[in-house]
């Protein structure tokens, strides 16, 4: 019987969340995130009662006081914006809704900051869970060989996503495994709504596939899996290049960048092996595979900021990606403080404009403009100074760069970040990127 020593198993049990994660469109649903977070709070608990995770916790909350404690202080905000305060007291804290509740709902005498208490309640718990996550990571990843473990687990996922998704695409058949809704036979989505969380999902897995291969001193000590692994990155690029998602190949292709200009430049341990693996992957796996899938929009893949965008169309209004965020901005100087609640920005987009039938918008094509009317300037302040004060502790290097490049782009031209999956991709590499203690 194999041996699985007392961190395989908690890392396994980890691992199996993230696969959940990645089958059920990312956690986005206000029922996801209720289990997500029973079961990450059970998990952080479970892990809690190990002595030497223990000391690994409080090591690092002794050592991240300030970022903690500012985000705590920004999750009482959130519930803030949920509680129900006497109308009188609301026209002090949001202007715009009380004199919205004024004109329709007069009889009203409670009524809270949020615009959608219930959907600010799901995902204050979903802040919740990301505490918590960064907590678990500090628990039961302290080592370098903790870091490939998790790297090679996620390019296997990636690598399970991107040939199912490319498998529906090709044969256009999108009635499978009950997740007919879930895909469109004219891009590769897998099992996320949205093809542009998937490429982001993607994005992710093959950085992580690249982390594996660079952490080897020698390649070919490990070189059956890093073989394998190679293989993981052709589906995860022809996953990612069929979504035909313009900001996640832009990504894509400056991601590759990054790590080829890191590898001739920068590093002073050059790997002539990594390089050549760069160097096949930006030639074979993003340009012959992307002109054998996608030919006729190979210029159009990477061109993110091109004006071709959904629109929504009726007799009385049409909204571009640009216009939508445009309106997302000018909601700020309504909510200007206090701004109008997590995930109701659906609900303000229908208060504003009641005529357009079953046609809305639920995001706002920018999740920096986004999250600014949501948590208001005082929650946004809170939230940016807990996420400062825990980068500075981070590593500088190339990584932390780039992802930092990806993040700041999603922020300004996408909304992959309202998407709880993403969220947590993006907290589990900034986590890794900090330094590790091991106490054990």
């Amino acid at each position: 019987m194999m041996y699985l020593s007392k961190n395989k198993k908690y890392q396994y049990l980890f691992f199996i969340l993230i696969l959940i994660y990645s089958i059920f469109n990312g956690g986005n649903s206000n029922l996801l995130i209720q289990i997500n977070f029973l079961l990450i709070s059970f998990f952080y608990f479970i892990c809690l009662k190990d002595k030497n995770y223990s000391h690994h916790f409080k090591y690092f909350f002794k050592n991240n006081k300030n970022s903690i404690y500012l985000y705590i202080l920004f999750l009482s905000y959130l519930l803030f914006q949920i509680l129900p305060l006497p109308i009188d007291v609301l026209k002090i804290f949001s202007p715009e809704k009380y004199n919205y509740l004024l004109i329709h709902r007069s009889d009203l005498e409670y009524s809270s900051i949020s615009l959608a208490p219930s959907n600010s309640f799901f995902e204050f718990l979903n802040f919740c869970s990301m505490l918590l996550l960064v907590f678990i990571l500090k628990m039961i990843f302290y080592s370098e060989r903790h870091k490939n473990r998790f790297y090679l687990f996620l390019s296997f996922i990636g690598f399970l996503s991107a040939f199912i998704a490319t498998f529906l695409y090709l044969s256009g058949n999108t009635d499978i495994l009950n997740f007919k809704s879930f895909n469109n036979s004219s891009v590769s989505s897998g099992f996320f709504v949205n093809r542009t969380v998937f490429s982001i999902f993607l994005l992710f897995c093959l950085i992580s596939s690249l982390e594996y291969l660079e952490n080897f001193k020698n390649i070919k000590d490990k070189f059956i899996v890093c073989i394998y692994v190679r293989i993981f990155i052709i589906f995860i690029a022809i996953g990612l290049i069929t979504t035909f998602s313009r900001i996640g190949n832009f990504l894509l292709l400056n991601t590759m960048l990054f790590y080829l200009i890191n590898e001739i430049f920068i590093k002073k341990e050059k790997k002539s092996i990594f390089r050549n693996i760069i160097l096949l992957i930006i030639i074979l796996d993003i340009f012959v595979l992307g002109i054998y899938f996608g030919s006729s929009r190979i210029i159009d893949r990477f061109s993110f900021l091109h004006d071709d965008f959904s629109e929504i169309n009726n007799m009385e209004v049409n909204f571009s990606r640009f216009q939508l965020i445009k309106f997302a901005f000018s909601q700020i100087y309504n909510y200007p403080f206090f701004g109008y609640g997590t995930g109701s920005f659906e609900v303000l987009f229908q208060l504003k404009f009641p005529n357009l039938s079953n046609q809305y918008a639920n995001h706002a094509h920018s999740d920096l403009t986004q999250f600014i009317g949501e948590f208001g300037l005082i929650g946004f302040l809170l939230f940016f100074l807990s996420i400062l004060a825990f980068f500075i502790k981070l590593n500088h290097n190339i990584k932390n760069i780039l992802l930092l490049f990806c993040l700041i782009i999603i922020l300004l031209f996408d909304f992959s970040l309202h998407i709880p999956f993403i969220q947590i991709l993006f907290v589990i590499f900034f986590t890794f990127n900090q330094k590790f203690t091991k106490l054990s």
